[in-house]
């Protein structure tokens, strides 16, 4: 599918459009400015063909506290705002990936506020997990089922056929609205399995190429990755590989990851499946502040681009931007006005080209070519094609050889003799891809 080939470019639209933190009922169209030259052309330039975009729609606060599935939260406009950014994106060649918040609501969300006014005798009240005989944080005289802890989640009865049918139908209104292609879905960890099986088979029947991706942290990602729920999850077991393998020098972490998952062994867990990869998101400190040496960013990327996966940048992340998340949300998530461009923007748009382009990068599997605690060279190989991606952490050059024959440096587009003596700079990184 079209995922498998693409590099996705995360926004969380509440923050980089500069909206207040709290919902103030006035309707700005801040979300146009998504739409504008600056960030279309910087998109493109950088090689993501797919935007995810954390929550749209109206919220209480930070978009994950829903209030109408239907309506694109006032702060960033209306939508006739957002579906004119969908619009302009479809032009450029670049997909629209929506998060599917299912789970929960917020406590604005107007069937909850049905039920809070009329109690027993709202029509909703099967939508949600209720006690009239208890009482909640908020005092509002019955008890609810919030999102681990969280009161102002309001967990959603997804094996009612009210609720499935109303999510239903806003989906199938984001596609001839928007014509959005693909949904995150948001605490896929925690979503019934036959409601996943529903949403699969729903989502097959109104756009045959419609990508369902489901935020998953550790565990067997097999539970619901398959061909009757999702095609694809978050890999933060490997995000957490790959930062911890640089800061420790200890690149057999991430190795050991890849190879578990992606190995050419039987029992490799995640062969011919394609999780997404990223570096950070809105929910973790930025990479840019976790790395304890800089020098070490490119390499990272260089990792991140290489390895099985759909590859996924987050906003400002691409010109090294820092956030630390014992700052708070707010500081994950920042007002961009100008989208920036520098030398590790430069290197991860060659890194995306080079994605695009390569098929054994897109589907091929994973062995460690060469593996030291300071060095990696990996390789990918599909349908005879084969390519490796080596890194060096140290700040001594490395040498090396592949016995691989002749091909090409990708990076330069340069042939290369890959049965000679290869080098690695200090801090440096190379690609490339073996002849037939």
């Amino acid at each position: 599918m079209w995922a498998e080939q693409s590099v996705f470019y995360q926004i969380y639209p509440l923050g980089c459009c500069g909206a207040p933190r709290e919902n103030d009922g006035q309707m700005v169209p801040r979300v146009r400015k998504l739409a504008e030259e600056k960030w279309v052309k910087h998109l493109c330039r950088l090689g993501a063909n797919a935007v995810y975009f954390s929550p749209v729609f109206q919220s209480d606060r930070h978009g994950y506290d829903t209030r109408d599935f239907r309506t694109i939260d006032c702060r960033l406009g209306g939508n006739e705002d957002f579906a004119e950014v969908c619009h302009v994106y479809h032009q450029n060649g670049i997909r629209v990936v929506l998060d599917g918040v299912f789970h929960h609501v917020g406590r604005g969300f107007w069937a909850f506020q049905d039920v809070l006014k009329n109690r027993e005798n709202s029509p909703y009240k099967d939508w949600f997990y209720l006690n009239f005989q208890g009482n909640s944080p908020y005092n509002d005289g019955l008890w609810y089922e919030g999102w681990e802890g969280h009161f102002e989640l309001v967990k959603l009865n997804l094996q009612n056929p009210q609720v499935v049918n109303h999510i239903f139908e806003s989906i199938r209104f984001w596609v001839e609205q928007f014509n959005i292609d693909g949904l995150r879905l948001d605490v896929a960890y925690c979503l019934d399995r036959e409601f996943l099986k529903q949403l699969r088979s729903f989502c097959d029947g109104i756009k045959p190429d419609f990508y369902l991706i489901g935020e998953v942290l550790f565990g067997d990602y097999n539970q619901i990755v398959n061909p009757q729920m999702l095609h694809s999850c978050t890999n933060y077991e490997c995000y957490k590989g790959l930062y911890s393998s640089f800061n420790s020098l200890n690149m057999f972490e991430i190795s050991h990851s890849l190879s578990r998952q992606f190995g050419p062994e039987n029992w490799t867990l995640y062969k011919g499946k394609h999780l997404l990869c990223f570096a950070d998101n809105h929910d973790v400190t930025r990479v840019a502040s976790i790395l304890q040496d800089k020098r070490h960013l490119p390499l990272l990327y260089t990792v991140l681009f290489s390895m099985p996966g759909i590859p996924c940048v987050y906003y400002g992340s691409e010109w090294g931007a820092e956030g630390e998340k014992s700052q708070g949300d707010d500081a994950l998530r920042p007002a961009v006005e100008e989208p920036q461009w520098n030398e590790l923007t430069d290197w991860i748009a060659a890194l995306s080209q080079i994605h695009k382009t390569e098929k054994a990068l897109q589907y091929g599997g994973y062995r460690p070519a060469i593996l030291t605690n300071k060095q990696l060279v990996l390789e990918r190989e599909w349908e005879g094609e084969r390519v490796f991606a080596g890194v060096n952490l140290e700040e001594s050059p490395y040498s090396f050889s592949l016995n691989a024959g002749q091909g090409t440096d990708l990076l330069t587009g340069q042939p290369a003799d890959l049965s000679a003596t290869l080098t690695l700079p200090g801090f440096g990184a190379g690609i490339w891809k073996a002849g037939r």
